[in-house]
């Protein structure tokens, strides 16, 4: 017989499909008021974010990453301690072409797993590294040619 799934689970697959939805009240609403999200390796020198800078981030982010999914490729619970790894896989759609990355979250509960207290977030800082000064360009481009279009409605009139 299969057990249900702990609460901590559920709140993880939640959050996945939070991702997966970009909805980002939800993404917020499965942490604790003073969560706190650290980004690794340590190599890319992120301070941790709190629960107000991360919103906001998500918040830029949605309107960059189009079509964005998350597919759990591994999920390891640890219910002593209150904690999940997971590992994902990321795509999405962007100014700057297809966005492809995989993620290794470390998920912290609270003692009822309805909630995260703490996340630990490694990326792949190759691809970072490469991807994220192509997508600027990009966007500084399509600013650029929504100006230029903006201009010439306006000068044709």
């Amino acid at each position: 017989m299969k057990m249900p799934a702990s609460s901590q689970r559920q709140t993880a697959l939640a959050l996945v499909d939070s991702f997966n939805r970009m909805d980002v009240p939800a993404i917020i609403d499965a942490r604790t008021p003073g969560c706190l999200r650290h980004l690794y390796p340590s190599a890319m020198a992120q301070a941790p974010q709190d629960t107000a800078s991360y919103a906001k981030s998500l918040t830029s982010l949605h309107a960059i990453f189009q079509n964005f999914s998350l597919t759990i490729d591994e999920l390891i619970e640890d219910t002593a301690n209150n904690r999940i790894c997971m590992w994902l896989s990321a795509r999405a759609d962007t100014a700057a072409g297809e966005y492809i990355n995989e993620y290794v979250w470390l998920l912290d509960f609270d003692e009822s797993g309805k909630k995260i207290v703490r996340t630990k977030e490694y990326s792949d800082a190759v691809m970072a590294r490469d991807f994220f000064p192509k997508l600027r360009t990009a966007m500084k481009e399509e600013q650029r040619s929504r100006k230029g279009l903006n201009g010439a409605h306006t000068n044709g009139r």
